[in-house]
């Protein structure tokens, strides 16, 4: 965020806008179509992202005093049946922004995620004789095979079709694609308790890899 003008290089797709709170079309994302970002003060931004003139995600982001910290609260509702999720991360500061920048400016990581609406988080995964239902509160769904064979995913417009393979007993490889293009690669394990799985997600488009543990719902 420099001379009135916000720039995220890592984001998917990139966008540069500027900072005025007018709505800015952007190409790229099936989520989105347009971008207004709004300085609200010197350590405080809001981002909009609307999709055919409708709100579908808000942002708002707070840099501490000191300015090593970036509080991110979210409301998402980019989802095939308008259910908002909303939830907060914690980033802790990896390198300064250019000089005279804003303090938002910078790069940042992930500390903590907390406050997240239970359906943003909770995925069901059903066992069939040879394959996996799943399928989430949003709308996003597939039933595949272990086979390596393509199946479509239903109400995921980042990807529509997935690929899965068992490669160990408790581990079981995902990818998901989106018009012949690898978009996500998971790599999931229930551990030996039965109760928890790690999973490894590799996101291809942003060249990132988050490593987190679900654990199971009792009915």
């Amino acid at each position: 965020m420099q001379d009135g003008t916000y720039q995220c290089t890592t984001c998917v797709p990139k966008i540069k806008v500027k900072a005025d709170g007018k709505d800015y079309p952007v190409a790229g994302s099936p989520y989105f179509s347009s971008v207004a970002v709004q300085v609200m003060s010197n350590n405080d931004v809001n981002i909009t992202e609307k999709h055919m003139d409708e709100v579908v995600y808000t942002e708002t982001d707070t840099v501490s005093a000191d300015g090593n910290t970036l509080t991110e609260k979210i409301i998402d509702s980019c989802t095939p049946n308008r259910e908002s999720v909303t939830g907060e991360e914690t980033f802790k500061r990896v390198s300064a922004g250019p000089a005279g920048a804003s303090p938002i400016s910078g790069a940042w990581q992930v500390q903590s995620v907390k406050d997240v609406s239970e359906s943003g988080i909770t995925v069901t995964y059903d066992s069939t004789k040879d394959g996996l239902k799943a399928s989430n509160h949003n709308g996003e769904g597939y039933f595949a095979k272990f086979d390596g064979k393509e199946y479509p995913i239903q109400g995921a417009p980042a990807h529509n079709m997935v690929s899965l393979k068992r490669v160990q007993a408790n581990t079981i490889v995902e990818i998901d694609k989106l018009d012949g293009q690898v978009h996500y690669i998971l790599r999931m394990t229930v551990l030996a308790d039965g109760q928890t799985m790690k999973v490894t997600e590799t996101d291809m488009e942003r060249g990132t890899m988050t490593v987190y543990t679900m654990e199971k719902k009792s009915n």
